[in-house]
């Protein structure tokens, strides 16, 4: 009778300690708890001018010490050049940051400003920062902020989390900048004409006012239209040649990961249809890979329109979204304003806030460069590419900590790898390999 009950015994253990793992497994741990990362791309904005005057971040309270603006010479201004022709500023503003709000509103447009590979390098000037007046096209607004306070993006960063050490992962503009997005990389254009290789001068001045579009080594680093439609037609000429590096949109087909691409604008412009939305072609960096031709089975899965997201939000939400606003949208300078852009953030963010897909998703909001404004921190010198000015990124999540304000050391290649780490995918190249994986925005 003793060896029987022995052996029921031992049969319940070994039954039981079958069962603990199973159980244990039907728990997620860490960023399996995330099934859909959405990144949202803004434009051209340095984290200083919207987000220098966040409580508790590292904003302007601590750039007293920063070093003035500087002229060709290396002489302090005594007062900032003027803001091009635009009346509405002074043409006399003191050589330190100012509230570009104490002269105009959040829904009012002001000018573009320089922001180009080689010049962003020399308007950093080695981490001094003090060149960025000088080197652009609007004088004295390189220096200007915001008071976002009232907007969605500030409710959105003190209620989540505020990443105030993020930098864009290359030097220069938005085309550059789309790409790293999705490929850690400089697109090749190793036959360029000369012409994209030229530097050009303002002949009074001597100042530089376009850089090249191509290095001597055969890298497009400039704005540079694709060779697939869609495309600017008045800028056709001199296109990139198709491009074949593994971009993060191939990492994630390899393993059975759904996704998508979404453009506000993307089914006009691939109809050939003009609106007053400003579409910018740049800004749609799949559309250069030959993986996403035309008429490719890539492209008419992966490549979408704003108003597809909202269907597929309430159906068939892919794992990993992206999402580009259309020009008048994106909070560019020029052509948008900080509030177009903030309503559109909020309708995307608030339509999955109010969806099933809500409570296992972690959305990034963040922008593609500095857009030529200064900024006080000094970028990492990583390499040949960058990293280029700190830009802000706001990751809003159940599970990102809350009112937090999360100083680690990312730049827009921490958004791959954190895709990569999420879904175990090889990494596109060293940079993205290396990046924090924005680890420190999360509390599981």
């Amino acid at each position: 009778m003793k060896l029987k009950k022995t052996s029921i015994s031992l049969a319940l253990i070994i039954f039981l300690m079958t069962l603990q793992p199973i159980s244990a497994q039907s728990e997620p741990k860490g960023l399996d708890n995330i099934e859909h990362i959405v990144v949202i791309y803004l434009e051209n904005r340095s984290f200083d001018s919207l987000f220098g005057l966040f409580p508790k971040a590292n904003g302007l309270a601590n750039a007293k010490t920063a070093l003035p603006q500087v002229d060709e010479y290396g002489r302090t201004y005594k007062t900032l050049p003027p803001v091009g022709n635009d009346v509405r500023f002074p043409a006399d503003l003191a050589n330190e940051p100012f509230n570009i709000g104490g002269y105009i509103n959040l829904d009012t447009k002001h000018p573009d400003l320089t922001h180009r590979f080689f010049i962003h390098q020399m308007q950093i000037d080695g981490g001094k920062n003090d060149r960025f007046a000088q080197l652009s096209s609007a004088g004295a607004l390189t220096m200007g902020h915001y008071d976002l306070s009232g907007t969605a993006l500030w409710q959105y960063a003190k209620e989540f989390t505020l990443a105030d050490n993020f930098f864009q992962a290359a030097y220069g503009g938005s085309f550059l900048s789309h790409q790293w997005l999705i490929c850690a990389c400089t697109p090749e254009f190793k036959d360029a004409p000369a012409e994209l290789k030229q530097w050009k001068s303002d002949s009074a001045t001597g100042k530089p006012i376009k850089d090249p579009t191509v290095t001597e080594d055969g890298y497009a680093v400039g704005t540079i239209q694709p060779y697939y439609p869609p495309f600017d037609t008045e800028h056709a000429e001199n296109r990139l040649p198709p491009q074949y590096h593994p971009t993060i949109g191939d990492r994630l087909s390899e393993k059975g990961v759904s996704w998508a691409w979404y453009s506000g604008g993307w089914d006009d412009a691939v109809a050939e249809q003009k609106t007053d939305d400003n579409f910018q072609y740049h800004h749609q960096p799949f559309v250069y890979y030959a993986n996403y031709a035309p008429d490719s089975p890539a492209r008419r899965e992966h490549l979408k329109d704003k108003n597809q997201l909202f269907s597929d939000l309430k159906d068939n939400f892919p794992k990993v979204v992206f999402f580009k606003p259309v020009g008048s949208k994106n909070q560019h300078p020029g052509y948008s304003t900080i509030l177009d852009a903030d309503n559109e953030v909020k309708e995307i963010v608030e339509a999955i806030r109010n969806s099933s897909s809500w409570s296992k998703t972690a959305i990034i909001i963040t922008y593609d460069e500095y857009g030529g404004f200064w900024d006080h921190v000094a970028p990492p010198n990583i390499d040949q590419w960058g990293a280029g000015t700190r830009i802000p990124a706001i990751i809003v999540s159940p599970f990102a900590k809350k009112g937090y304000i999360d100083h680690t050391q990312y730049d827009t290649t921490s958004i791959l790898k954190l895709i990569e780490n999420r879904f175990d995918l090889k990494p596109l190249s060293s940079r993205d390999e290396k990046a924090n994986g924005l680890q420190g925005a999360f509390k599981f």
